[in-house]
């Protein structure tokens, strides 16, 4: 696997497009703390990272409108690939729908939002978007 990120994301957009309740991928620091940034914003409603022999993996309850049963996720896309990495200032952060949305960067800080990137004046790596 070329893009183990882009393989995170695939899975979790996979899961809502097909009603699953719960999807498991494999872990690592990076997907934890996409995932738990997910969590936090409310994209899903809660995740456990399972000790397992072979490796760790990542459950995570997906979240649905309770009446109309439409996914808390319309799109979640990556933006930077391991062939072309897109980087961004403090000035140039992006703006998803205006600021309804969420882009996760990789900056010296950690893995964070585009708005506490704003807070913090720090760039880095576009990692994907997600409203």
């Amino acid at each position: 696997m070329t893009d183990p990120i882009a393989d995170y994301l695939t899975r979790v957009r996979n899961a809502y497009l097909a009603g699953h309740k719960t999807v498991e991928v494999p872990a690592s620091k990076m997907k934890v703390e996409i995932t738990r940034i997910l969590h936090e914003k409310g994209y899903i409603l809660a995740y456990k990272v399972v000790e397992g022999t072979p490796c760790n993996t990542i459950k995570m309850a997906l979240k649905y409108h309770p009446d109309t049963k439409k996914a808390a996720i319309k799109k979640i896309i990556r933006v930077s690939t391991p062939g072309l990495r897109q980087y961004t200032d403090v000035e140039n952060l992006p703006r998803v729908l205006n600021g309804l949305g969420i882009a996760i960067l990789s900056t010296s800080k950690g893995i964070i939002t585009d708005k506490e990137a704003k807070t913090m004046n720090v760039g880095g790596e576009v990692i994907c978007y997600v409203y």
